[in-house]
This record gives structure tokens, C-alpha cells and sequence, in this order.
């Protein structure tokens, strides 16, 4: 059963959930891996088939449950059969699509090109 078990830092990475090994160990090390809810703050602390991680990234958060430990990063397809995907969907950023473009009364905020140079002519001529 050791041998099931892997560095949560080679998990991550062959997971394709970092670009980089030393990444992975810095999030470790940050204290942005959770494992089974305890916060890790090694990037030696080891995963086996079960655990679920929950890892804080930079606009996102992923929750995984460990299915394989990894032998190498491989292609995308091969690192998705490594864990299950629990993360919630992400939130809409989207904008209201009845929202209607601000107006803005004539005459108020800054002149346009043709204002101003309306306004020069009439300075330049009296």
C-alpha cells in the first residue's frame, strides 16, 4: 500500500494542475493545499487514492479526489484519469443583457474635438 502513495508536489504536477514541479511545491509550502481539509504546508506531505485536495489558485479554486498516483506527466487525457474534478462551477462575471449604455446630457463632462474647437475659434476671433 506505500506504493500507492505519492508527494503531493509530483501529484500536482503530473496532474497538469501546476505548469512546474517547483510551483507545486511552493503552493504546498504557501499553505494553498488543502488534504482532506488539513492545510499542508509540505511539499512532502503524501496523497493516496481517496484523499481530496483542495488547492487555492490565482482566480480559481479545484477540488480533486486522488483515483491514481501519477508515473510521469504525461498528455492532458492521461492526467484527467489521476483524480475526479469536484471543483464548483465558476461564478458569471457576465453583464446584465438588458443593461442599457450610460447617457450623458449634452453639455456636461468633457468637450469632443468639435466642441473645443468651436470654442478656440470663438476665442481666436474676438
Amino acid at each position: 500500500m506505500a506504493e500507492a502513495r505519492q508527494r503531493v508536489d509530483k501529484w500536482l504536477f503530473f496532474t497538469r494542475a501546476v505548469k512546474s514541479r517547483s510551483l507545486a511545491a511552493k503552493l504546498a509550502q504557501a499553505g494553498r493545499v488543502r488534504i482532506n481539509g488539513e492545510k499542508s504546508d509540505k511539499a512532502s506531505d503524501l496523497v493516496q487514492p481517496g484523499d481530496t485536495l483542495t488547492i487555492t489558485l490565482d482566480l480559481r479554486i479545484l477540488v480533486y479526489r486522488v483515483l491514481l498516483p501519477g508515473n510521469r506527466r504525461g498528455p492532458a487525457e492521461e492526467a484527467r484519469t489521476l483524480y475526479e474534478d469536484l471543483s464548483p462551477p465558476p461564478a458569471s462575471e457576465k453583464p446584465l443583457p438588458d443593461a442599457l449604455p450610460a447617457v450623458r446630457d449634452l453639455g456636461s463632462g468633457r468637450p469632443t474635438k468639435k466642441e473645443r474647437r468651436q470654442t478656440d475659434r470663438l476665442r481666436d476671433h474676438s
